[in-house]
């Protein structure tokens, strides 16, 4: 029985699932849910995840959900090829980058795209400004630990959790170029997110609404 992997259109999480699933290549059943449809919230979902939030994955009958949790159980269950190094403490590594990409990137992300994208139209200069900085100072942070071409220098879990953050963090400067952070991403970062996007599965995973 194939995988079934339970995602909504947008959400870094279960893109990070999604890119793993990819580059495994593990069989999947792909289910998009709709939030505006309420798909989370029905009985039939909360039957797989009681939460109520995607992603969500069904493997041989054992239901998991939470994304860090899911990506560690595919790395474990499908090993190769593997997402996380050998060497302990860049394995540590990686891990606090999905971590921190989760607990700080991710919300300083979403507070832009709360003052921006979804503003309903009332623009407010000086809460665009306080969330750009933020996500600019996040942004660094993540620049600093850049090793090679990767964060652990080989493609693993961690670029898989901060490439959908960074990514629908650029989304904003495509929809509105004035209150996005345009030329304020390292360049380091630029020239990651174009290793990303040339993985052959990439345009696979790209959210299906963004294709509309």
């Amino acid at each position: 029985m194939a995988l079934v992997f339970y995602c909504g259109s947008g959400s870094p999480f279960a893109w990070k699932v999604w890119l793993a699933l990819e580059h495994k290549k593990v069989p999947y059943e792909f289910r998009l849910l709709s939030f505006d449809r309420g798909d989370t919230r029905s009985p039939e979902f909360r039957a797989v995840n009681p939460r109520g939030k995607v992603p969500a994955i069904v493997d041989d009958g054992f239901a998991l959900w939470e994304s860090g949790a899911i990506v560690e159980y595919l790395e474990d269950r499908y090993p190769r090829p593997a997402l996380l190094p050998a060497d302990p403490k860049s394995r540590a590594t990686a891990r606090r980058l999905m971590a921190e990409a989760d607990a700080y990137l991710g919300p300083a992300v979403t507070g832009l795209f709360n003052v921006t994208i979804y503003n309903k139209g009332v623009d407010n200069p000086a809460d665009i400004a306080k969330a750009q900085d933020a996500v600019v100072e996040e942004l660094a942070r993540v620049a600093s630990a850049m090793t090679g071409d990767y964060f652990v220098g080989t493609l693993s879990l961690a670029d898989f959790a901060v490439f959908p953050h960074v990514r629908i963090m650029r989304r904003i400067d495509e929809r509105q170029p004035k209150n996005g952070i345009g030329d304020r991403l390292p360049a380091v970062l630029g020239a990651w997110m174009k290793r990303i996007e040339a993985l052959p599965y990439y345009a696979k995973t790209i959210p299906p609404h963004w294709k509309g």
